[in-house]
């Protein structure tokens, strides 16, 4: 009984060091693509562009929109982003194809300002 509960401990910490071999390979790969120009999202959420690496300091400066620029830690960035395939939807060619339906659309300009005095109006004697 004693030999089953050291083998299974054995395995146990076999398997975990296995499962820390492996993510940090898959942690090493991912940073080796690291490049300027190169989309990504980070562990809290953010996308952007890396900008700059400083592998001294194991930071990354990431661009999340045109002049917003993010520094964080190097391991902070958790995936690489694909950029999306283009979609290959047909459009027509002629606005004669397309069809509008005219039953459900929506007021004038005139009728939805009606709309809101009269609502103002019961508002206000509702109050009273």
């Amino acid at each position: 009984m004693t030999i089953l509960l050291f083998v299974m401990l054995g395995i146990f910490i076999f398997m975990m060091f296995r499962r820390n071999k492996k993510t940090q390979q898959q942690q090493a790969a991912l940073q080796s693509q690291f490049a300027p120009g190169v989309e990504v999202m980070t562990s809290f959420g953010l996308f952007g562009r890396i900008v700059s690496i400083d592998n001294e300091e194991n930071k990354v400066v990431l661009e999340l929109s045109p002049g917003n620029l993010a520094t964080v830690h190097r391991q902070a960035v958790t995936k690489i982003l694909e950029p999306a395939a283009a979609d290959t939807t047909p459009v027509p060619d002629d606005a004669s194809s397309l069809t509008v339906d005219t039953e459900g659309s929506a007021p004038t300009t005139a009728e939805a300002q009606d709309d809101a005095a009269k609502r103002s109006n019961d508002e206000g004697k509702k109050d009273i």
